[in-house]
């Protein structure tokens, strides 16, 4: 193991995906309390394309490089982790890397049979939907689950996730074929929103208790409209516009809760809370297949920008994830 290693730099500090390019950096060293990882495979999420382009500035302490998430082998142990350890991780950054280094608590093992590169493709959207749709939407066994976006590495995760707890889920998505893709990754409806109104599908379905909404003030009205009485949406991004009007009124009759999250600014403790509860709560699903994250392509490492661009093309389903090594 050497000083250095390959990682992924943006050119200039932000730009377009050919921004992305292979350098040669200094290896990280744990410190207290963090474990150093020989990272295999990383996940490539839509937050990456934000800091690439300048909105999404790392948290402080975190690493400049991209990346949330990773799994491979513990070179460096701590707490329980010791070297050899297969693992996969959520990290603050520095994930577009061969080693990066992460808080002992944000580690967990690699859940049933999995492979590394699906490994890796687990973290950062499992804890989101977690965060997100169990604990801030309290979907419970019973509910209606409408998430949009089905076949993004969210959506695929959520349509899994809340299945596996007894849920039945709705799913949007754009075009005829990403409709039939989410019902074949198991949602019960799916719906083409380019074609259909999917507040009229949703009320003609019972309604839904919970909604995981990525695109914000374009669809709030029809949201709303959908959402039984109880209801929580929850925002985990905002593509269709940021500021919301919100009919008071309505809220008031329906008793409606409107929430939302961030992931990467929460505290060391906060995130090792979380990974416990996922731990516990969704890392039997994976082990018992109930839960299989979807990996829609694979870029070695030195690719990121050809990842980025295909992330960014909007066709994949499931996650792209970059090889590190052979």
């Amino acid at each position: 193991m050497g000083e250095t290693m390959t990682a992924i730099a943006i050119e200039g500090g932000k730009g377009p995906a050919e921004a992305l390019k292979a350098v040669t950096a200094e290896r990280p060293e744990p410190g207290p309390g963090q474990i150093l990882i020989k990272v295999a495979a990383a996940g490539v999420n839509r937050p990456d394309l934000l800091q690439r382009l300048g909105f999404y500035p790392p948290p402080p302490g975190a690493p400049a490089t991209l990346g949330l998430e990773v799994a491979g082998e513990v070179v460096v142990g701590a707490g329980r982790w010791k070297a050899g350890d297969k693992v996969c991780a959520l990290l603050g950054g520095g994930g577009y890397a061969e080693y990066a280094v992460v808080d002992a608590r944000h580690a967990l093992p690699i859940p049933g049979e999995l492979d590394l590169i699906h490994a890796a493709a687990l973290p950062e959207t499992v804890f989101t939907v977690f965060a997100n749709v169990f604990e801030h939407g309290a979907l419970k066994a019973g509910e209606t689950l409408l998430v949009h976006g089905g076949t993004s590495g969210i959506g695929t995760t959520a349509i899994a996730m809340a299945k596996a707890a007894g849920a039945k889920v709705i799913a949007t998505g754009r075009g005829a074929d990403k409709k039939a893709k989410a019902l074949e990754l198991g949602a019960d409806i799916a719906i083409d929103a380019k074609t259909e109104d999917f507040a009229e599908v949703v009320k003609a379905a019972g309604g839904a208790d919970v909604i995981l909404d990525m695109v914000g003030a374009s669809y709030f009205d029809k949201n709303l409209d959908a959402l039984n009485t109880g209801g929580r949406i929850v925002y985990i991004a905002s593509l269709g516009g940021s500021t919301l009007e919100v009919p008071v009124m309505k809220i008031m009759q329906k008793r409606a809760a409107i929430t939302g999250s961030t992931l990467r600014p929460r505290s060391a403790d906060e995130k090792a809370r979380l990974a416990a509860e996922v731990e516990r709560v969704a890392w039997p699903w994976v082990a018992a297949g109930k839960l299989k994250p979807i990996v829609d392509a694979t870029f070695p490492l030195e690719e990121a920008a050809q990842a980025h661009a295909h992330l960014e093309a909007g066709e994949h389903v499931g996650k792209v994830v970059l090889v590190v090594g052979g």
